[in-house]
């Protein structure tokens, strides 16, 4: 193994992380309620720069590209189709520019990449024979679509007094503590969907698309089936029994569009002039090459709970193994 720069290397020129993945000291016991603190606001932490920055895209596009509350009270193919253009934008821009400096300019090499190769070139299990355009397809013309209908649904019942709605002038701590709760019921919510999605009959007719993906890139995140965009995007689906915003909505939903991006990268960091922009996902990489483990996200201990955890050592690997051979016997 040889050293690099947080990492190591090995002879095949596969990268991990000094720091393996662990989930946050909240769930440590006896409590740690400085290391919690630390946790939760310093960087890179809970709330920066994931919740954060996707809370204050949320905000912005409420603010500059939302079409007002009351020309959403009735189902117009008008306002919708400006949302889904919306959407399909923030994920262009968001995913492009992740894949145009990873992988089109390479902007720093296979420096902190998990799988030193690059995307392939023809390979006929994709759509066209091509990964990245396969996965901008189902991306862009299932993803956006799933996540603008889930979107254009809680707009239309907000407008419409269905949903108990909160103020963000009046009630602003309630406000921001469930902007801040959402990435913990986004990872909540996405290990139970993904450990329904691995339901062998459900993974052979609808989950398979995503696993093609072994080496992923940016735009590997929302390339999936179209049910299982339904499922993935029903994150949403807790405003229905607390009180919110449509900020909230928009929210959730762009972290789940816009971080599964980020969480897909194929690098453990972005780093630009020596300077670490965006953290990438180990975690969830490790979920792509060996399928069966890691169903979750790093933040949550689920998959430490029911014995699923996977932080790229050779333990937790032989761990991993022992659990197969169990299966099989």
């Amino acid at each position: 193994m040889a050293e690099t720069d947080g990492g190591t290397t090995d002879a095949r020129g596969e990268w991990q992380p000094a720091e393996r993945p662990a989930p946050g000291p909240l769930w440590a016991w006896p409590p740690r309620p400085l290391e919690t603190a630390k946790w939760i606001f310093s960087y890179p932490g809970y709330l920066w720069p994931v919740n954060a920055f996707f809370a204050l895209v949320a905000i912005l596009t409420w603010r500059y590209t939302q079409p007002e509350l009351s020309r959403m009270a009735e189902f117009r193919i008008d306002w919708i189709v400006q949302n889904y253009l919306r959407n399909v934008v923030l994920l262009v821009l968001f995913a492009g520019v992740l894949h145009l400096w990873h992988y089109r300019f390479k902007g720093q090499g296979t420096k902190h990449k998990f799988n030193p190769k690059w995307l392939g070139g023809k390979n006929p299990t994709f759509l066209w024979g091509a990964q990245l355009r396969d996965n901008m397809f189902w991306s862009i013309a299932s993803g956006c679509t799933v996540w603008t209908a889930y979107e254009a649904v809680m707009m239309w019942s907000y407008a419409n007094g269905h949903l108990a709605r909160v103020d963000w002038g009046t009630q602003p701590v309630y406000f921001a503590v469930l902007l801040a709760l959402l990435l913990m019921w986004h990872m909540v919510h996405f290990y139970f969907g993904h450990r329904l999605l691995h339901w062998r009959p459900i993974y052979r007719s609808t989950h398979y698309l995503h696993h093609k993906n072994v080496n992923v890139s940016p735009w590997t995140g929302l390339a999936m089936h179209p049910i299982e965009h339904i499922v993935y995007f029903s994150t949403i689906a807790i405003f229905w029994v607390v009180p919110s915003h449509p900020i909230h909505t928009m929210f959730a939903l762009q972290l789940a569009a816009l971080g599964a991006a980020a969480g897909h990268s194929g690098f453990d960091k972005l780093v630009v002039k020596g300077k670490v922009i965006l953290p990438g996902d180990f975690f969830h990489y490790l979920h792509h090459r060996y399928f069966e483990c890691n169903y979750g996200g790093a933040v949550m201990p689920f998959d430490r709970w029911f014995g699923t955890f996977h932080d790229g050592s050779k333990v937790a690997h032989a761990r991993m193994q022992k659990r197969w051979g169990d299966k099989r016997t």
